[in-house]
């Protein structure tokens, strides 16, 4: 049920919060490096808010912890392959929920995590940040300490 509760607030924040306004553009700039901000901007301006959403959150959480919140920052960078708005988003996380078939860009925007940490690896992002991406809707990998994976899951939920 919590997974639901999770979608449910997503997809409000997706219909009621505009992009990011320039002071929080820097913020996110800031913590992220280099080719990284390429994947990032090119994310629709909801999957924009909810990764700073979650690095705000990690680094209430866990300051200092900079790898962690671009992590955070990155997880769904390969959502915007998928070119869907949210009437698509929303079909795509219906049919994955009923474990029925997502064809085509449905089916790239479920398998958002390995398609993003791809581009992530290919960029020269650090293991940790192409890992969660990668895993951040399984389980956790044995690369990834407890501590650090329990942070990460709770900003993504925050």
């Amino acid at each position: 049920m919590g997974h639901l509760a999770h979608l449910a607030r997503r997809f409000a924040g997706a219909v009621r919060r505009g992009p990011l306004g320039p002071a929080e553009q820097a913020e996110a700039s800031r913590l992220l490096r280099g080719e990284e901000r390429k994947l990032f901007w090119r994310q629709a301006a909801a999957d924009q808010r909810h990764a700073l959403d979650c690095a705000r959150a990690l680094l209430d959480r866990a300051p200092g912890r900079f790898d962690l919140a671009r992590a955070a920052l990155l997880h769904d960078v390969g959502k915007g392959a998928a070119r869907l708005g949210t009437p698509g988003r929303v079909l795509a996380t219906g049919l994955s929920l009923l474990h029925l078939p997502t064809p085509g860009r449905l089916g790239v925007y479920v398998a958002h995590g390995p398609g993003g940490a791809d581009e992530l690896a290919a960029l020269g992002a650090e293991p940790l940040v192409v890992t969660y991406a990668r895993h951040h809707h399984a389980a956790r990998p044995p690369s990834v300490p407890p501590e650090d994976w329990d942070l990460l899951g709770a900003a993504d939920r925050a």
